[in-house]
């Protein structure tokens, strides 16, 4: 899932088909690029389970699957809650570490008297 949607054109087309169903030659004709690459990131989607694909005809029509999202954003969720815990946890070490830490006195040189 995260390398389907680590590139923008996938997730603006993720994007479209979550606000309804597109065929992919409609799909297409907003990108500045082939009617197979656009097909290709189609199919990333499709494959991450992203998005769904279904024949009219001749014509391929690509839903978003509103549910895989959904899990995607909590999974999302869950990895953020992880590392904020962590960012926390450091925080309250550097905080303690500047409070328990008494400033050192340079060490004594050698002198010959």
């Amino acid at each position: 899932m995260f390398h389907a949607l680590a590139d923008r054109t996938r997730r603006d087309i993720l994007r479209r088909v979550l606000a309804g169903e597109h065929s992919v030659s409609a799909l297409a004709e907003k990108y500045d690029m082939s009617f197979a690459a656009v097909q290709k990131h189609v199919a990333v989607l499709e494959r991450a389970g992203l998005i769904t694909k279904r024949r009219e005809g001749r014509t391929a029509m690509a839903s978003g699957d509103v549910e895989a999202v959904r899990s995607v954003g909590q999974l999302l969720g869950e990895i953020e809650q992880v590392w904020r815990g962590r960012v926390a946890r450091i925080d309250d070490l550097l905080l303690r570490g500047s409070t328990d830490v008494s400033p050192t006195t340079p060490p004594e040189q050698d002198r010959e008297d």
